[in-house]
């Protein structure tokens, strides 16, 4: 597939990062993909992603996902991309706070066959934390 198609996966995807559109988001990604963002601990591949990304979804519900920037060249695709949502469910150990939160972040999409098999991902929850008040801010 190019690039173009590429990124068009993507964009149909992005609209699901929802707690009711998950599934459908998951499709994204091969069941077996690489994703070097996981924690350890969880399952590898399209479960482990539907484990992280659903405790996600469940601690902000409302979470919005927007892609700021594309790159792409050959079978990868790079995303600076921003997450908002609003705080209702424990985080990483954070009870809920009901605070707005904005998170940015960049990520890198390796695709076969228009599936990701591959991505890598760095997103600011440091940042996030300091929101929630669990992180005192640097200064």
């Amino acid at each position: 597939m190019s690039s173009e198609e590429n990124k068009a996966v993507i964009r149909r995807a992005v609209p699901h990062f929802t707690p009711s559109g998950l599934e459908t988001y998951l499709h994204l990604y091969h069941p077996q993909a690489k994703l070097h963002f996981l924690p350890p601990g969880l399952p590898a591949g399209r479960e482990g992603a539907r484990v992280f990304y659903g405790n996600f979804l469940a601690a902000f519900p409302d979470t919005r996902l927007t892609v700021d920037d594309f790159v792409s060249e050959g079978d990868k695709v790079a995303c600076r991309f921003t997450v908002t949502g609003t705080h209702r469910g424990e985080f990483m150990g954070v009870a809920a706070t009901g605070k707005n939160v904005s998170v940015t972040g960049i990520t890198i999409l390796r695709f076969e066959n228009g599936q990701c098999v591959e991505r890598w991902s760095e997103a600011n929850f440091l940042g996030l934390l300091q929101q929630l008040g669990a992180v005192p801010a640097g200064g």
